[in-house]
């Protein structure tokens, strides 16, 4: 214990910057950490390759279905619309509406559990190709590559004096990024406010100050999301970056590096023996670093910041080519194979994610096709047990609300049975308007000789006259007396 740990006291405001010894280094060898690092510019390289193929289809197809859906209408109705002032939802044909709100829920339980059962098996196979951020940042990163040049140009840009040449790129590339992004806010916006409309309405200053507003506000947070944060979202706002390794295990499939073939690192000449000078397959040229868009070096292992997009597997395949190499140095493997061992894609965590999403997602589905957009609940009046009427029947009170959750107004009929010779003393018709959550107070009435007992159970049945298929039924007591 003779070895003491070096302090120092930092006043407030001084220097971020720490210089001191380490106990175990050599006399005289100091170490400068940098308490608050700040973002070093990510340089990413153009690369093609089998994997980089995958996502721009996988990224196109996804970015034509976010601009083109919004514009596609059925029968007069946008495919998708969210329509809060109306509180009502249409979602490829089918109208929700406040009352379906737990399909929300569930909606987000079953993405969830879609998530988990993904990572498990593929590892971050969702950040790598179908996530927004990561779509919208290729998008900018293809742009910034069409104005400015390759990466070596850009670097080279990004250090020069502030000529015509660097303002005119810089001006054409931001302005392309500020276009995507307000295509980007307008669409989303258009799937709240009807899209055919909101376009005429925005140029011709009458659209809404609150669709002004949202259409601005995700303007700017594309364009600082995709064109200045990018690989600061993933590292530091995303939260699926910190949690992803609960899910991961030995035989989740990841982007990894395969250390015992490819170390010790060394450059070497293409027809040199390289064995015989003690080297790897990995020729240390840096490529798996310059194409990454978070800016690590996989070859240090399974990191965090890795968001799966296989940028560095065709990288390094396209120098294991030219070298004539066997491909594969960096790959999606486990950590099972890498140590020689047997994998296994089949497992009880993999098994139980996909069970119980196969089930919800089944439960789920069955509700949404056999779901009657017609509803009824029946109240009974507690305030008190029955009464007589003037004919010597016995009356209960009750409450029906009835909903019509279809895009028109329904004419529907009342009836109750359950009870020999029972019947409504008030009306059995109305009409309800789409949405309308309609509450009709009803008497029951039925004989007291023809009752099976003290307290009978009987069934309410609304049917639209308009739609013979939507039926509602409901059951509730009736209370009384015999003779």
């Amino acid at each position: 214990m003779s070895n003491k740990i070096p302090v120092k006291n930092i006043e407030p405001g001084a220097e971020k910057l720490e210089t001191y010894s380490s106990p175990t280094a050599q006399d005289g060898v100091t170490k400068t950490v940098e308490l608050y690092a700040s973002r070093k510019k990510i340089y990413v390289k153009k690369i093609t390759g089998f994997f980089h193929g995958i996502r721009r289809y996988t990224l196109w197809a996804l970015m034509l279905a976010y601009f083109a859906i919004c514009w596609i209408s059925i029968n007069g109705q946008q495919l998708v619309h969210f329509d809060l002032p109306e509180r009502k939802f249409h979602v490829f044909g089918i109208t929700f509406w406040p009352q379906d709100f737990f399909l929300l829920a569930v909606t987000l339980i079953i993405s969830a559990f879609a998530l988990f059962f993904v990572t498990t098996l593929f590892g971050r196979l969702w950040c790598g190709y179908t996530c927004p951020q990561t779509a919208w940042t290729f998008i900018f990163m293809w742009i910034e590559e069409k104005v400015e040049g390759s990466r070596n140009q850009r670097m080279k840009l990004d250090k020069s004096d502030n000529d015509i040449s660097k303002i005119t790129k810089k001006g054409i590339k931001h302005l392309l990024w500020l276009s995507v992004a307000f295509g980007t806010g307008l669409t989303f916006v258009g799937y709240f406010y009807p899209i055919r409309e909101l376009v005429p309405d925005l140029f011709t200053y009458s659209a809404n100050g609150w669709a002004v507003f949202w259409i601005a506000f995700f303007t700017l947070a594309t364009y600082m999301n995709a064109g200045w944060l990018r690989e600061q979202v993933c590292l530091y706002m995303c939260p699926y970056a910190r949690f992803q390794s609960v899910m991961y295990d030995d035989d989740t499939l990841a982007v990894a590096y395969d250390a015992s073939r490819g170390d010790p690192r060394g450059s070497r000449k293409r027809n040199s023996d390289y064995k015989e000078q003690g080297l790897g397959d990995c020729v240390d040229c840096g490529m798996c670093v310059q194409v990454c868009p978070t800016g690590i070096d996989i070859r240090d292992g399974l990191q965090y910041e890795c968001i799966g997009c296989a940028l560095c597997i065709d990288a390094c395949d396209s120098i294991m080519e030219k070298m004539e190499y066997p491909k594969g140095l960096i790959s999606y493997t486990t950590e099972h194979r890498l140590q020689g061992k047997e994998s296994h894609i089949l497992r009880p965590k993999a098994i139980a994610y996909g069970v119980l999403l196969i089930i919800m997602t089944g439960a789920f589905f069955n509700h949404i096709f056999g779901r009657v957009p017609l509803e009824l609940d029946v109240i009974r009046d507690r305030g008190s047990l029955f009464q007589l009427n003037g004919l010597g029947h016995i009356e209960n009170s009750y409450t029906l609300k009835i909903v019509n959750m279809t895009d028109e107004t329904q004419r529907v009929a009342i009836k109750v049975d359950g009870i020999p010779e029972v019947r409504l003393a008030t009306r059995s018709e109305i009409t309800v308007k789409s949405g309308e959550v309609y509450s009709l107070p009803t008497i029951v009435e039925a004989k007291p000789s023809l009752l099976p007992s003290s307290s009978n159970e009987i069934s309410f049945t609304v049917n639209s006259l308009d739609n013979p298929d939507l039926i509602a039924h409901s059951e509730s007591r009736f209370l009384g007396a015999r003779e």
